[in-house]
């Protein structure tokens, strides 16, 4: 049952090598497209943050969501699964989340000098040079940004892989068969080894994807049903938490031991993120006063509120059309797109945000005017942040009602 995981250089001829390893060894081809749709089947996460994560964008209220990292482990659990099924090619950036421990997975990288690259593409999909150049530029950042944030290493770095297949030496059927001689050294044959491969890795990434609610930086390693979590970030009443991961990790069937240990990122805090506190976890900020809406969104952070910040106001539409927004502390009198249009605006195509009025130059008729569009509430600057605080509380409340009235 092999398993082969390839990454390859944009433009380097990958596609036809890949199609021949998957006829020769008999294995399916499973892409990153792949992966990230079955993630989303089996799981509540959007395709577009799956997306977002696997590209290394930026997700918006991550401090507060961990959605990238609620991401990788939902990623790692349908990778698991595949692992399980066996006689498979991982094609993309998606195979290296699966960890060294599972040994009988051999890992390839395909690849040629950038020039050849750009070449390829102007000669085979008719680009400018221009074109050629920008399209293997951004492909070549997203690799690299990817292996960096896993391994703290560069996409073509040789550690990461069994093999290298230059391809301007080899051509498809050459690759195959030099991947068939290294492919004898792996313990392909031996299905008890195997199977205990596959089960501690589908057993880590289970307990991971159970974990990842607690809101913590949690690693998980399974050894014959032994498992050790580490903890390796910042907590409060760290004995508490390890009571916590003991009893979710016992309950899963196939666990023979459980362990925490405590790794070397780990530091105690102050504040800590509770994911069951009630209160809005998307908030945008929209003023165009840097430095006030700065030091109001680090206010906000240290009472539990997740916020993000436009500047203006077509930031804040041009935001709120690409991410989940629940509450919206909207100033009024900003340069281009005004606070009431913004207002007007969200309240015609998003009417479940809730929409916060916080302005220093409003007037009583600007009250009215707000509260006609839709406003949840109007406040003057400078607000006492308790009372912007308890605003926005009861907006999420409102957003609650509307929701569990829906169900």
């Amino acid at each position: 049952m092999p398993i082969i995981s390839v990454t390859n250089g944009l433009y380097a001829n990958s596609n036809e090598i890949v199609q021949m390893f998957g006829e020769k060894f008999n294995c399916s081809i499973i892409t990153d497209a792949d992966i990230i749709e079955k993630t989303h089947q089996t799981s509540n996460i959007k395709k577009a943050t799956l997306q977002k994560v696997v590209e290394s964008k930026q997700i918006a209220f991550n401090d507060f969501t961990h959605d990238k990292e609620k991401s990788i482990i939902a990623l790692k659990k349908s990778l698991a699964d595949f692992v399980k099924k066996g006689n498979c090619i991982f094609y993309g950036l998606l195979g290296h989340l699966i960890p060294k421990e599972v040994s009988h997975v051999m890992r390839i990288l395909i690849i040629a000098a950038k020039e050849k690259r750009i070449q390829n593409a102007m000669t085979k999909n008719s680009l400018s040079e221009k074109e050629a150049i920008k399209e293997v530029y951004n492909s070549d950042k997203q690799a690299f940004l990817w292996t960096a944030s896993l391994f703290n290493k560069k996409a073509w770095d040789e550690t990461l892989y069994d093999i290298v297949i230059p391809s301007k030496k080899f051509d498809a059927q050459e690759a195959a068969t030099l991947v068939s001689k290294h492919l004898e050294k792996f313990p392909f044959n031996d299905e008890e080894f195997i199977k205990q491969e596959v089960f501690d890795y589908q057993l880590a990434a289970l307990i991971e994807s159970l974990l990842s609610e607690t809101g913590q930086e949690l690693k998980v390693k399974s050894n014959d049903g032994n498992v050790i979590v580490t903890i390796d970030k910042k907590v409060l009443m760290l004995s508490k938490l390890q009571q916590k991961i003991t009893k979710i990790v016992e309950a899963v069937q196939g666990v023979k031991s459980v362990e925490t240990k405590i790794g070397k990122n780990y530091y105690k805090s102050n504040i800590i993120h509770n994911f069951e506190f009630e209160t809005p976890l998307r908030v945008l900020l929209v003023d165009d006063e840097k430095e006030y809406v700065q030091t109001l969104s680090d206010r906000l952070k240290l009472r539990q509120f997740a916020s993000e910040i436009a500047y203006n106001g077509q930031e804040a539409l041009d935001f709120t059309d690409q991410e989940d927004t629940e509450v919206i502390l909207l100033d009024l009198k900003m340069p281009g797109v005004e606070g009431f249009d913004v207002l007007k605006k969200i309240k015609e195509t998003k009417p479940h945000i809730e929409v916060i009025i916080l302005t220093g130059h409003g007037s009583e008729e600007d009250k009215k005017t707000c509260m006609e569009l839709g406003a949840f509430a109007y406040l003057h600057k400078p607000a006492d942040i308790d009372l912007i605080t308890e605003t926005m509380k009861k907006a999420y409340e409102k957003i609650e009602s509307a929701r569990n009235n829906e169900a």
